[in-house]
């Protein structure tokens, strides 16, 4: 059976959805049809002109409806964003009656098949993901046991239920502030398992590899090159890594993020999205609506590199690719 996935950015995140969406070609073993829908129109008339397989675009005209019309202007970009999460999910099951549907962050990306992760929710009907963060960079009181990022609901009562109720209380409030033990559209999960029925933890720890938790693993290639992590002496294979705060500095420069990362995390995970940035940054260059950087895709090295370098010097970290 195919798998069904969502995910939403703009243009400044292009190349990381292109990224995403070039993971699922690869490593999707059954199939997969995914659901984009990209906030500006710049990224639409890009990813029209790119006519991917397996992809549906979704333009801002046809997804929006009056509740969140009605709360746009009081969110900044960032905030409209998460506020729409649930929606563009629920949005993609009924309109095109699928089974279920996985909504993924822009900036991951798949090392190997993410159907095993899927299919860990045996019969329940909601899956999410743990931070589970190393303790030096534990957030949980302010963003949350769980991470967006990789979100699971079937197509029945207790799906859509979980999705309605979400939908819901990101409309009445969705802001990137802690307020009464709410930060976006993230701490709303914290109590999922207790508030209702049919909601599986993701066990699997291939999935959610992140710079704030990458270190309580060790990582290593077999004979045949194939990525394994290993987790309290057991062995796992990397499902998706989510490329938290990673900077596109140019065309062949990136900053990592502010984390400490493994010499194996920067060359097993980073070095391959790099190159796979990279490439997409090529492919754009040969459509018409290509936009030249700084604007839109790149951050502006100029201004960003001073900030970038004190960054490094507080936390002792340089974690820099240059291609």
């Amino acid at each position: 059976m195919g798998l069904n996935f969502c995910t939403l950015f703009d243009s400044n995140y292009l190349l990381k959805g292109l990224a995403l969406y070039e993971s699922l070609v690869k490593q999707c073993k059954t199939g997969f049809h995914l659901y984009i829908f990209p906030f500006d129109d710049i990224s639409y008339d890009i990813l029209k002109k790119l006519t991917l397989i397996n992809v549906t675009i979704i333009s801002l005209e046809e997804f929006e409806d009056k509740e969140l019309i009605k709360v746009k202007p009081s969110r900044t970009k960032g905030e409209y964003c998460w506020t729409c999460t649930p929606s563009i999910i629920l949005y993609s099951i009924t309109k095109f009656n699928l089974s279920h549907c996985t909504y993924l962050d822009a900036d991951i990306y798949f090392f190997s098949d993410p159907s095993v992760l899927i299919s860990e929710m045996d019969s329940n009907s909601v899956l999410i993901t743990p931070h589970w963060y190393l303790s030096e960079y534990d957030r949980s009181q302010e963003s949350g046991i769980y991470c967006v990022h990789f979100t699971t609901f079937r197509n029945d009562a207790v799906g859509l239920g979980v999705l309605e109720w979400w939908r819901k209380e990101c409309i009445n409030w969705c802001y990137n502030r802690h307020e009464n033990g709410k930060f976006g559209d993230q701490k709303y999960l914290d109590d999922w398992p207790q508030r209702f029925k049919g909601v599986h933890i993701l066990q699997n720890r291939g999935g959610g590899i992140a710079p704030w938790n990458s270190r309580h693993y060790k990582f290593y290639k077999n004979q045949n090159e194939v990525i394994f992590g290993v987790f309290e002496s057991q062995n796992f294979i990397p499902v998706f890594f989510h490329f938290h705060e990673l900077s596109i500095l140019s065309d062949k420069e990136f900053d990592l993020s502010g984390y400490k990362l493994s010499r194996e995390v920067i060359n097993y995970f980073y070095k391959p999205y790099a190159l796979s940035l990279h490439k997409n940054n090529e492919l754009l260059k040969n459509i018409d609506v290509f936009i030249a950087p700084p604007a839109n895709i790149y951050r502006n090295f100029s201004i960003n590199k001073f900030y970038i370098n004190i960054r490094r010097l507080i936390k002792g970290t340089y974690n820099f690719i240059k291609l």
